[in-house]
């Protein structure tokens, strides 16, 4: 039986220096430790580089230590998504010290389910409460009158010149390497000329946009792949308001099976439009057993879609 150690901060600005304190018994001991640098809370745990690489690696009878709760999740639906998981491969989870170190977060138990529901509400409203501040200091900076956002990566002229290029036919990825910069800085200068239509979602999963690319270079790894997903109806019912353009357009072209009483949803989508699902739904359906239940299911089935090579 091994202990892992899991570390994760927000942005590059932060660093692991209190959770390695909180761990450093278990440090100096030699347990293996996996980290996840700069990583929003918002990407569920089991789609994190560093804690793949550490379902990967455990055996059964594993622990997975961490410093703090927040560390591996801050979200409800991140909590549906995990504790399956780890359930499934027989690993235990534990926060070091405080309230939590005597409980294995991972018991499939209804004390134990409970209690990391609350906590992850309370963890889920800690974010938000944040997220609120953030945009209402956001907003009274701009209403001051002072410029907000990194500058431009690129020059007004450069941004010409790639929109130029892009009519002609050259690649984004071709004009992301040339300028020195992210596919994705040229995806929002192209945008903010109106010349893609892709979503955002599906367009980091496409080599250039759609041109063709014939400079020799490899193909960058597909880290949102597109998936098929069985959305349950009672969760398809709930996300058909939610004002999220790629999650309604994924269910609308999605296939309807009836099933006794019910029905569900079979969308195909990227990963993370079925992420964006479980976030959208996972407040509203956590309040009664059946939305508990469905919302349970589907996050199950995303997951399985996720792991699954």
């Amino acid at each position: 039986m091994t202990d892992r150690l899991y570390l994760r901060h927000s942005t590059d600005k932060q660093t692991n220096a209190r959770q390695r304190l909180a761990l450093k018994t278990l440090i100096e001991a030699g347990a293996p430790m996996y980290e996840d640098p700069a990583t929003s809370s918002r990407i569920l745990s089991i789609h994190r580089k560093g804690f793949q690489q550490l379902l990967d690696e455990a055996a059964v009878g594993d622990t997975i230590r961490i410093a703090d709760a927040a560390r591996l999740f801050r979200s409800v639906a991140d909590v549906l998504a995990l504790r399956p998981v780890l359930t499934r491969r027989g690993l235990h989870l534990r926060v070091q010290s405080g309230l939590l170190s005597g409980i294995d977060l991972a018991a499939d138990d209804s004390g134990t389910t409970m209690v990391v529901n609350v906590l992850a509400s309370v963890l889920q409203f800690q974010r938000e409460l944040i997220s609120e501040n953030t945009v209402e200091g956001v907003a009274a900076a701009a209403a001051a009158g002072k410029t907000l956002g990194r500058p431009s990566a690129l020059s007004k002229d450069q941004a010409a010149d790639v929109v130029t290029a892009y009519r002609e036919g050259a690649a984004v990825k071709a004009l992301a390497r040339q300028y020195g910069t992210s596919p994705k800085t040229i995806r929002r200068v192209l945008d903010d000329a109106g010349l893609r239509e892709v979503p955002d979602d599906l367009s980091a999963l496409l080599d250039g946009d759609g041109h063709d690319e014939s400079d020799g270079h490899d193909q960058a790894v597909d880290a949102d792949p597109v998936v098929v997903v069985e959305v349950p109806g009672l969760v398809a019912e709930h996300l058909a308001e939610v004002a999220d353009d790629a999650v309604r357009e994924a269910l609308r072209n999605g296939k309807t099976i009836r099933r006794g009483q019910g029905y569900l949803v079979r969308a195909t989508a990227p990963v993370s439009v079925h992420v964006a699902m479980i976030e959208h739904s996972a407040t509203a359906l956590m309040q009664s057993p059946a939305g508990r239940k469905a919302h349970r299911i589907h996050s199950d089935r995303v997951t399985a879609a996720r792991i699954t090579p």
